[in-house]
């Protein structure tokens, strides 16, 4: 690929031109992204298999079986914070384990052996199998073995088509609707009363989903299925009985809501509850939507003692934050947007934002609320995520676990929102604790060391 030296820096690749922009210096310039990763650039990206891993694995009570090499079994629930008010089968993960043999002589056998002695062991309800890019190679028939075990033992075993070499984390998101669907298509109770929302797109990372729910209980909004954080089989069948779904995490679960539109005649809205002023949005479309006088008025009154609440606690972090510069780089755009706002109210100025699997109107929106000289890209790798950090004089890095060791080799902060943490950053309570977060990593004295001893960004 052709490269170029500019002023001493290695000059993009070629052909990730597209996906990079300078905001408003750039005005006519439409961002490429959505789509195929650049061969040969390191994306960033994870791949099918981890996209729809992602979004099914917190389904409490179901059994995931990864039918594939057992490195890919790997991604589990130890390295998500998912917590679970119920069954705790989602903390485990099985494989078939294929080896040489089996890629050469093929894996249904093994695959067949596995769903077996999962049902002597385990007896679950329902049973989730992930291809993974050698099963795609090979070709093994994951529908009619899941099938079968289906028919031999009454329960829900759902192919999973989630082979990583054909596309990207996107396309995992995707597969893992289709299969939520496919529970629904046999199983859901579509005849049943409309009343309440569903909650899409929380996987209740460190209690997040428990907030918001008490949040929505003190409003008088009922929540009847949340998927996939504290999900299970039993509460995902009741879906279709909710009067419209809200969606949170837009880019796992947009497409679910797109098609549970279209078969059941559901609409949905995004929201999102991270910093105060989406936190408001949110509360009051929700209250809106139903169009119920007392929720509305509970709606405004909650809002109105929160965020004086809140903003009170907040006010010496804006103090100790003011003036500091910020990179983001994380999985979905209508994050990054969220995240833009909420470092905004604190003081601290984005100077970089891209996601992996933004899309065209979420980067609009994120150029809008950027300033002129903020760098927009889509899908980044790490030598252009650390040459736009040096460039524009980050403070701190707020992405995701990959990017943790760039900020750390670069001598900044890093603010973790990724799947792994432990405390919640969602809702009010969350807003202080990013704050807390931010101050405690990028006001550290460690920094002044570093920078004596000539170390990271100069």
């Amino acid at each position: 690929m052709d490269k170029k030296i500019i002023d001493g820096n290695l000059a993009l690749i070629e052909e990730r031109k597209d996906f990079i922009v300078c905001n408003k210096e750039e005005k006519g310039k439409k961002i490429k992204c959505d789509s195929q990763s650049v061969a040969g650039a390191v994306s960033q990206r994870a791949c099918v298999y981890c996209g729809a891993r992602v979004v099914l694995n917190p389904i409490t009570d179901a059994v995931h079986l990864v039918h594939g090499p057992i490195g890919c079994a790997a991604y589990t629930f130890d390295i998500r914070g998912s917590l679970s008010s119920g069954s705790e089968e989602y903390r485990n993960s099985y494989s078939t384990d294929l080896r040489e043999k089996d890629i050469i002589f093929g894996g249904e056998k093994k695959l067949t052996a596995a769903i077996d002695e999962i049902m002597e062991l385990k007896n679950p309800k329902l049973i989730f199998v992930y291809s993974t890019c050698v099963v795609g190679v090979i070709g093994d028939d994951l529908q009619a073995i899941c099938k079968a075990a289906e028919k031999k033992y009454g329960i829900r075993v759902i192919p999973v088509e989630s082979s990583g070499f054909v596309g990207s984390k996107s396309a995992g998101y995707k597969a893992a609707g289709d299969a939520i669907l496919k529970i629904l298509e046999l199983d859901g109770n579509s005849e049943g009363e409309k009343k309440g929302i569903n909650f899409l797109g929380d996987f209740n990372l460190a209690g997040e989903l428990w907030i918001i729910k008490g949040y929505l209980k003190e409003i008088g909004i009922d929540v009847v299925a949340h998927f996939s954080g504290d999900s299970n089989y039993e509460q995902i069948k009741e879906a279709p009985t909710a009067l419209f779904n809200v969606v949170q995490c837009a880019g796992s679960m947009t497409s679910l809501a797109k098609k549970f539109e279209d078969k059941y005649g559901t609409p949905y809205t995004k929201v999102s509850f991270f910093g105060l002023e989406d936190i408001r949005i949110s509360l009051r479309s929700l209250a809106y939507t139903l169009g119920d006088f007392n929720v509305i008025k509970k709606t405004e009154e909650f809002v109105k003692r929160m965020e004086k609440e809140t903003t009170e606690r907040l006010e010496p972090y804006r103090k100790k934050l003011a003036g500091k510069k910020v990179a983001i780089y994380v999985g979905g755009g209508f994050k990054a947007i969220s995240l833009i706002k909420q470092f905004r109210d604190l003081g601290i100025t984005p100077v970089m934002v891209g996601s992996q699997t933004g899309r065209p109107e979420e980067y609009e929106i994120i150029r809008k609320l950027s300033d002129e000289n903020t760098v927009v890209l889509d899908d980044a790798n790490p030598s252009e995520l650390e040459r736009f950090m040096r460039e524009k004089g980050a403070d701190m890095l707020v992405g995701g676990v990959k990017e943790r060791p760039l900020a750390y080799k670069l001598g900044i902060g890093f603010i973790d929102h990724n799947h792994a943490r432990k405390h919640p950053l969602a809702g009010y309570e969350g807003a202080i604790n990013f704050a807390k977060e931010i101050d405690l990593t990028v006001n550290s004295p460690v920094w002044d060391i570093i920078k004596k001893n000539g170390i990271g960004i100069e």
